[in-house]
């Protein structure tokens, strides 16, 4: 009983790793943009101006709106194992793309391609785990991909600054600093080559044998048989249900939980905390460092963003939802705001650039430790069964365009606005973003979902009734 015991293990060990590489490719491709960027904007090299910088950067995010929204639908109708193994297949292409580019239009069209990779990966990697893992180890496995996703970040800052101090004089080492996440690309796809299906789109497919086969694999039998016969008496549920859509939000109660998902998901984006996390070079360089400085300081933004994640997802069981998002949102924007103070008081002085690397390093602990883990949650809890794909995906789908447009704009408003009235941008809109959750997000701690669900029916239905009463 203990060889079986410890093989469930490993096999649930060996399909957590696989599969969270597609975490670490988010990671790395989202930050390796960082310390590309400088060397790449040389003028013998890609020669970018502000506004092809943003192109470049928020092509990628662009890409991964529409990944997001669109894998989701293709992995229920050809199943998520081949899925993950398609977008290896993307990041792979995309990555060389990346590499070998040869001018502005071609890296563009290459990193808009990576980010259907990107979009893709973080809609199906939880969604995968999450369907493989036993009820008890579901959050740790799910939580696994968002330690690998800050991993891939921490690790792109360190490769940029090795090869940005060593190789530097080299106009052409960012190709070198985009082709790494080669190597991850073809290890996620040898890895889910070894793994097997998720069961239960084998049982939504009809393959019954083949979904119970799967789970005696990586559960005791006893548990495999009971749990086959849960998800088959869940499949035929819904089968009787029609497909979810857009039409289902017309509901007021349903509508008012879609505006407070997006408005959580777009809440997460303008902190900009992608503003630190693709352009911390930069802001480096215009408070003072030089460029191999600042890519040897900003591992620092890195390696602060994995222990908070930990730090994070180990707070969630300590405290509210609200509460902790709000202690999050006020610690951002309070950096923020004092890196908008200092870039004034301090401008042209030696303490700037260490006072703002002190700042950038505090932001993200607020981000990383208390806003990012809340975010990803409260949108997966508020929405009904049947609407929770949908109603997930389109709030995820707002969030990257959100981070599409601060990625686009923010060089620009760099190099029009400088440090101090850019952040001081940043401060208003955060203090817009505690107001909202301030007001508008429920609190989902301590709730089963079923009981959630008709919390939100009674009282948000409540509330429409009084403000109908009220006007007339």
């Amino acid at each position: 009983m203990g060889n079986q015991a410890k093989n469930y293990k490993s096999k649930l060990q060996t399909i957590m790793i696989s599969a969270t590489f597609g975490g670490l490719l988010f990671g790395y491709d989202t930050g390796v943009v960082n310390g590309a960027l400088p060397f790449m904007a040389k003028r013998d090299q890609l020669n970018l101006t502000p506004v092809t910088e943003g192109l470049v950067t928020s092509s990628l995010l662009l890409g991964a709106a529409f990944g997001s929204l669109l894998c989701g639908q293709l992995a229920d109708r050809f199943g998520r194992r081949k899925m993950i193994l398609n977008l290896s297949f993307l990041f792979l292409l995309a990555t060389l793309g990346t590499t070998f580019a040869p001018n502005i239009s071609f890296m563009v069209v290459s990193r808009f391609l990576l980010g259907l990779a990107v979009g893709g990966a973080s809609a199906m990697v939880p969604a995968f785990l999450a369907e493989m893992a036993p009820a008890e180890n579901r959050g740790r496995m799910v939580a696994q991909n968002e330690i690998m996703i800050t991993g891939g970040q921490l690790l792109a800052y360190v490769f940029n600054a090795i090869l940005g101090v060593t190789m530097g004089s080299t106009g052409h080492v960012w190709r070198y600093m985009l082709f790494i996440c080669a190597i991850p690309a073809l290890m996620l796809f040898i890895g889910m080559v070894r793994v097997p299906e998720s069961p239960r789109w084998l049982v939504a497919k009809g393959r019954k044998e083949e979904a119970l086969r799967v789970l005696k694999q990586i559960r005791e039998e006893k548990r495999a048989i009971a749990e086959f016969k849960e998800i088959e008496l869940s499949v035929k549920k819904e089968a009787g249900l029609e497909k979810a859509s857009m039409k289902d939000f017309s509901a007021p109660w349903l509508r008012k939980l879609l505006l407070i998902g997006i408005g959580v998901a777009v809440v997460n984006q303008i902190t900009g905390v992608n503003s630190i996390m693709y352009y911390g070079t930069q802001i480096l360089e215009q408070a003072g460092f030089g460029t191999k400085t600042a890519l040897i300081a900003n591992i620092a933004n890195g390696l602060i963003s994995v222990i908070s994640v930990v730090f994070g997802i180990w707070l969630i069981g300590k405290i509210n939802r609200r509460p902790m998002l709000i202690i999050g949102l006020s610690g951002t924007t309070t950096c923020l705001f004092l890196i908008a103070i200092f870039s004034t008081v301090l401008k042209g002085t030696v303490a700037l650039p260490y006072v703002v690397l002190s700042l950038t390093v505090l932001f993200l602990a607020f981000m990383q430790g208390f806003v990012g883990p809340i975010t990803w949650l409260v949108t997966a809890e508020i929405f009904p069964q049947r609407l929770r794909g949908l109603g997930n995906g389109i709030s995820v789908f707002c969030l990257w365009i959100v981070n599409f447009i601060i990625g686009f704009t923010f060089p620009i408003l760099l190099s029009k606005l400088g440090l101090s009235a850019t952040f001081s941008a940043f401060v208003v809109i955060g203090i817009i973003g505690i107001v909202f959750v301030y007001k508008f997000m429920p609190e989902t701690n301590g709730r089963t979902l079923e009981e959630l669900e008709e919390y939100f029916r009674s009282r948000y239905s409540k509330d429409n009734k009084e403000s109908l009463r009220k006007a007339l």
